[in-house]
């Protein structure tokens, strides 16, 4: 079975815009959801990691693009 994965735009936004509207749009969605977060900020290779790991949601993958990088990130927790 394939698991569809929502793709989250955030290509021309600059720092800090893709931490925020992507904690944003995962504070929506269910825990365990995946997303991908697609930037072109040249800071969103330290940011992203950076905010999962403050966040408690889980980097699955990162890659450069060609004018980029795209991040798979797994929702965390809800907090208590």
């Amino acid at each position: 079975m394939t698991v569809l994965t929502d793709i989250y735009d955030l290509r021309g936004l600059k720092c800090p815009l893709p931490v925020l509207r992507a904690k944003k749009r995962l504070a929506a969605m269910q825990a365990g959801s995946r997303l991908w977060l697609e930037t072109t900020d040249p800071l969103a290779g330290i940011d992203i990691p950076a905010f999962c790991n403050e966040d408690g949601h889980a980097l699955i993958k990162q890659e450069r693009t060609g004018d980029g990088h795209r991040f798979l990130v797994e929702r965390g927790p809800q907090p208590a």
